[in-house]
C-alpha cells in the first residue's frame, strides 16, 4: 500500500487480534486509498464479526467507508448483548466446538454441529441458508463473505466459551428441552414407550423419562444428571444477573 497514512485506534478487546505495533493508540496505518475500512480492518488481522462500530473523526459510518487523508479512525468492539436481527437466534459451530454445542443444547439453546468438517465454504453457506450465527476459533472461517453473521469464541475451555456466548447473546434458555446429540426437541415419555431402549438397571431405578422426537435418544437422569443440572443452574444463575 502506497497510499494515506490514517491514525487508527482499536478498542482493548480487539488488541488480540492486531499486532503488538496496531494496538497503541492512534497507531499510523498506511493504506492504498481505495480499499474500503472494513477491508483494511480486516487485512489487520480484526474479523468484521468483532466490530460493532467504525468512526471516524468523531462520526459513525459503515465498513464500506473508504478511508481518506486526515481522518482519524476509532474501532469499537460488539456491545453486549449483542442483538442480532431477522431470525431466531440460532447457532451453527464449527468441528473443534462440539462440547461448547452439547451445552447449549442442554440449555434448550438451537445448535447446529456435525462432528464431521464440512469445510469452510460449506458452514459458510450453511448459516446463510439457515441464518444461524456461526461461532469458531477460525479467523479465517469468519471473514468469508457467504456466512450471515458470527462471532470469534475466545476461550479454548468449554466453560469460559459458554459464559461467553450466554453473555453476549443473551439467547432464551430452556434447559433440558433439546437432544444434546442432535438437537431435536425432546418429548415426555412413558417407561412403556422407551422400554427397548433401556437396560434392566434403568428400567428398574427410573421412572421418568425424556425421547428426542428427531433421532429417538432416551433421556433419563443417571449418574451424570448432578454435573449437567450444575451446569444449567450455574447458566440460569449468570443470565439472570
Amino acid at each position: 500500500m502506497n497510499g494515506p497514512v490514517i491514525p487508527f485506534s482499536f478498542a482493548p478487546e480487539l488488541h488480540l487480534f492486531v499486532a503488538a505495533a496496531h494496538s497503541a493508540a492512534r497507531t499510523p496505518v498506511v493504506t492504498d486509498g481505495a480499499s474500503t475500512l472494513g477491508h483494511v480492518v480486516e487485512s489487520l488481522g480484526v474479523p468484521l464479526t468483532e466490530v460493532g462500530r467504525f468512526v471516524v473523526d468523531g462520526t459513525e459510518v459503515p465498513a464500506s467507508h473508504i478511508p481518506g487523508a486526515g481522518e482519524s479512525i476509532e474501532v469499537y468492539g460488539v456491545e453486549r448483548p449483542q442483538r442480532v436481527p431477522g431470525a431466531p437466534l440460532r447457532f451453527l459451530l464449527d468441528v473443534h466446538l462440539g462440547t461448547l454445542a452439547r451445552r447449549l443444547r442442554l440449555l434448550g439453546v438451537d445448535a447446529s454441529y456435525t462432528n464431521e468438517d464440512p469445510g469452510d465454504a460449506a458452514l459458510a453457506a450453511l448459516s446463510a441458508k439457515e441464518q444461524r450465527v456461526l461461532l469458531s476459533r477460525d479467523r479465517g472461517l469468519l471473514r468469508r463473505r457467504e456466512i450471515w453473521a458470527g462471532a470469534f469464541i475466545y476461550s479454548d475451555r468449554p466453560d469460559d466459551q459458554l459464559r461467553d456466548v450466554l453473555e453476549r447473546f443473551a439467547p432464551t434458555l430452556a434447559p433440558w428441552t433439546r437432544c444434546t446429540a442432535c438437537n431435536g426437541p425432546l418429548a415426555d415419555a412413558d417407561k412403556d414407550s422407551v422400554r427397548e431402549h433401556l437396560e434392566h438397571g434403568t428400567q428398574r431405578t427410573y421412572d421418568v423419562f425424556a425421547q428426542c422426537t428427531s433421532c429417538g435418544r432416551v433421556y433419563w437422569r443417571g449418574a451424570h444428571h448432578s454435573r449437567l443440572e450444575a451446569i444449567v443452574e450455574k447458566a440460569l444463575r449468570d443470565s439472570a444477573t
